[in-house]
This record gives structure tokens, C-alpha cells and sequence, in this order.
């Protein structure tokens, strides 16, 4: 298998994770992420497909995943907070939706690194750097989803700052 059907197959694999993420979850914005990623996925596939059949020049048009995803964060918590109940316990999907982000980019760095065709070694540092804002954004889902789990409530810990700086006014 070469690097194209290797970076085809694992490209097809995500579009259809990302898909499925999609049709599981009732909140419209992470729908709307997840269709986002799905067709990133599919524009990297026929790049791919492209590169290998040499059939065309192929080109990649920048993806706006990462920004538009911000804008979408900032509404989820004010209109969809029903919805994002039944998507929080999906931590799982999204640490492995994270390892197939990472892996990509690794891989697409990797063969950049060992191609000589100046075109394609270009197009596959783009869909690296593609593929790292996918990490972001699946990232920064997790986070969002994780923060309950990593929030420290107790009252006793909430005068932290001031017992870190208790003593420093006072010359011995």
C-alpha cells in the first residue's frame, strides 16, 4: 500500500467518524462542527485521489473548521444546554478522535519530509497543518466537555491566591 491509499483509507475513516459524531449528537452546533470536519475529510481524500491518479493538479482551499468552531462554542452553552447533555459522556470519542488527528498530521509531515516533488510536499505540509486544526477543534471540544471533571469546587482551596502571597508584605 502507498502513501496515497494509506492517507486515502485513514481520511475515509475520519470523514466517517466525524459523520457518525454528527448524526449522534442533538446539538446543532457540534452537528455543525462535526459536518465541517466530515467534509475536510473528504476534500483531503480527493486530494489524495488526485495526487495518485495524477490526473489533475490538485488544490486545497483553506479550511475555516478552527475559526468558525469558535463562534459556534460561544452559543453552545446559552441555547443548546439540553442537547449537550447526552454528548458529555463521549470523552472517549473525542481522545480518540484526537489520536486520529494526531497521527494524520504525523504522517503527513513524515512523507513530506521524504518526498522530493516540491507541489506535493507542499500540499501534504497543508493538509498537516489542516489536520492539526482538526485536533484543535476536536481539543478544544473535549476540554469543554472535560472542565466539570477537572473543576476544583471545594471551599476550603477558593483563598488560594491569597494563602500563596500570605507572609510576602512581611520583612523578617
Amino acid at each position: 500500500m502507498n502513501v496515497f491509499d494509506f492517507a486515502m483509507k485513514m481520511e475515509e475513516d475520519g470523514k466517517s467518524f466525524y459523520e457518525r459524531m454528527a448524526a449522534e449528537t442533538a446539538a446543532e452546533g457540534l452537528k455543525t462542527i462535526f459536518s465541517r470536519l466530515a467534509e475536510d475529510e473528504r476534500k483531503h481524500y480527493e486530494i489524495f485521489q488526485a495526487l495518485k491518479d495524477q490526473s489533475q493538479a490538485a488544490s486545497l482551499e483553506e479550511t475555516t473548521v478552527l475559526e468558525d468552531s469558535q463562534n459556534i462554542f460561544e452559543n453552545l452553552l446559552g441555547t443548546e444546554r439540553e442537547a449537550l447533555n447526552t454528548v458529555q459522556g463521549d470523552l472517549e470519542g473525542y481522545r480518540y478522535a484526537m489520536k486520529l488527528e494526531a497521527e494524520s498530521y504525523q504522517l503527513y509531515e513524515d512523507a513530506a519530509k521524504r518526498e522530493k516533488n516540491e507541489d506535493v510536499k507542499n500540499i501534504l505540509h497543508r493538509i498537516a497543518e489542516e489536520e492539526h486544526k482538526h485536533f484543535l477543534v476536536v481539543e478544544n471540544i473535549f476540554n469543554f466537555f472535560n472542565a466539570p471533571n477537572q473543576y476544583l469546587a471545594w471551599g476550603e482551596f477558593s483563598n488560594l491566591d491569597e494563602f500563596r502571597n500570605f507572609g510576602r508584605d512581611v520583612d523578617l
